[in-house]
């Protein structure tokens, strides 16, 4: 079914205030995420960002999974590009896109394989 125009706007207010936290991310590390500053960088309220993420746990786990669907994406792709019965080709692929990904995406990286953060604990039927 197709989205509304609402739906689709707030899709992409969604997807810019990931943006915006992993650029935070990048600059100063995940333990100081702050929703508050990422409203204040995008030039919303912050009872506004709370309507897209009601916590920063939340938007946290939006970003693991994000993280997760991306690095998974890169490591199928590298592998369709093998010979079927090339395992040991397929691996040595494998391996250089994940270490391809980590580096062109370090927040990521570091938010998912990092030191854990303080005080978040992530539910383990999402992550």
């Amino acid at each position: 079914m197709a989205q509304t125009h609402r739906e689709r706007v707030q899709q992409a207010t969604r997807e810019e205030i990931k943006t915006t936290a992993r650029r935070q991310m990048t600059h100063a590390g995940a333990a100081t995420l702050s929703l508050r500053a990422i409203a204040a960088e995008m030039g919303l309220t912050a009872p506004a960002l709370y309507r897209y993420y009601p916590s920063r746990d939340e938007l946290i786990t939006a970003l693991i999974v994000d993280a997760f669907h991306a690095l998974g994406a890169a490591l199928e792709i590298a592998a369709v590009g093998c010979d079927p019965a090339d395992y040991p080709g397929q691996y040595t692929a494998m391996m250089h896109a994940y270490r391809d990904w980590a580096l062109t995406h370090r927040a990521d990286f570091t938010l998912v394989y990092g030191t854990p953060l303080p005080d978040y604990h992530a539910p383990p039927e999402i992550t």
